[in-house]
């Protein structure tokens, strides 16, 4: 029903459901939306989400041969299942990607036994379908990187649901911290992430998988408070409106602050720049981004976020001079990054 939480899905368990709801719909021409979702136990809002991704899965790698499946909201319609049907020809170079991903997929670390051995048995039938044009993918390998081990953890937690501890790193504050977390779904949006209810915070976090220095699965089962997720199609970083409120003064060539950073306003200044407010539940995770701007940008309020960042920059000007003075003879001294004064 249309506002209802949807529960945690892991990746694999997604992707059996659509398989098996290809095959459902090519019986049913017509079915409702209601007894689809009662069918596959899944809220209607679910089941929209699966018919909005099928229209882009077909038979072929480049585009051809979609399935052509729509709603009105109360019926499902697939236009072409005859088409999909026809026997599958692979093309050499779409049996040497499938199977090189195939094979790729099932050295995961962490991906269950059964699902590997299902794998490896659909990878030995496509061999023997694609014959001289399989040759190629036994020449090719995949390595994946540290995080393709944090990302199997994450999903069998997720699909067992089970509490994770983890050693994670947060540059923002430059430091290394253990938590426990019950992990909720897993998300890409440039990189892959865990959204999670943190036990240490006692809040909804969210952790880039290749900062995760550590991890292990708990037996404590994951036991995360109901809450309705949110729709990260637009940005991963959503603020809510009790978070602090931040204001940014940024020159010309800081105009690039308002097209990464999601915020409340964006106003013109006379010299080109923007005066930028925002809001984040973080506010000191933005010195890095002051210092980053240098003297294309500064931190107005509050104050004391202004004052912290440039006692960040003069930290930062005393590393770099090795006698720990601020300035030597001939150089200019410190100065407030995009300095607006009169």
């Amino acid at each position: 029903m249309a506002g209802k939480p949807v529960r945690p899905v892991n990746a694999i368990d997604q992707t059996r459901r659509m398989l098996s709801l290809v095959t459902y719909l090519k019986e049913r021409p017509g079915a409702r939306v209601e007894d689809v979702a009662r069918a596959f136990g899944i809220s209607e809002d679910e089941l929209v989400s699966d018919l909005d991704v099928l229209p882009m899965c077909g038979t072929s790698f480049r585009g051809g041969d979609l399935l052509d499946i729509d709603t009105d909201g109360e019926r499902i319609w697939w236009h072409n299942p005859d088409d999909v049907a026809e026997p599958l020809r692979l093309a050499a170079d779409e049996a040497t990607a499938l199977l090189v991903a195939a094979r790729a997929v099932a050295t995961l670390p962490g991906l269950r036994e059964g699902d590997r051995q299902a794998l490896l048995r659909a990878t030995a039938k496509v061999e023997t379908a694609a014959g001289e044009a399989a040759g190629a993918s036994s020449r090719l390998s995949v390595t994946f990187e540290s995080e393709g081990g944090v990302f199997a953890d994450v999903d069998r937690a997720i699909s067992e649901r089970r509490r994770l501890w983890i050693r994670y790193y947060s540059p923002a504050r430059d430091e290394v911290t253990e938590r426990e977390i019950d992990p909720i779904r897993l998300v890409s949006v440039g990189h892959t992430y865990v959204e999670a209810w943190c036990r240490r915070s006692e809040a909804r976090r969210t952790f880039r998988l290749d900062r995760v220095a550590e991890i292990k699965i708990l037996d404590e089962p994951s036991a995360p408070p109901e809450m309705e997720l949110r729709d990260l199609s637009e940005a991963l970083v959503q603020p809510a409106a009790e978070d602090p409120e931040v204001v940014i003064e940024v020159g010309p060539g800081g105009r690039w602050v308002a097209e990464y950073y999601p915020h409340d306003s964006a106003d013109e200044l006379a010299d080109g720049g923007l005066r930028i407010t925002l809001r984040t539940p973080d506010p000191a995770s933005l010195r890095r981004l002051a210092l980053r701007l240098g003297r294309d940008g500064r931190i107005v309020s509050p104050p004391d976020l202004a004052d912290s960042a440039r006692q960040a920059a003069r930290e930062a000007l005393l590393a770099y001079d090795g006698a720990g003075a601020v300035h030597d003879e001939g150089r200019e001294p410190y100065q407030e990054p995009y300095d607006r004064r009169e």
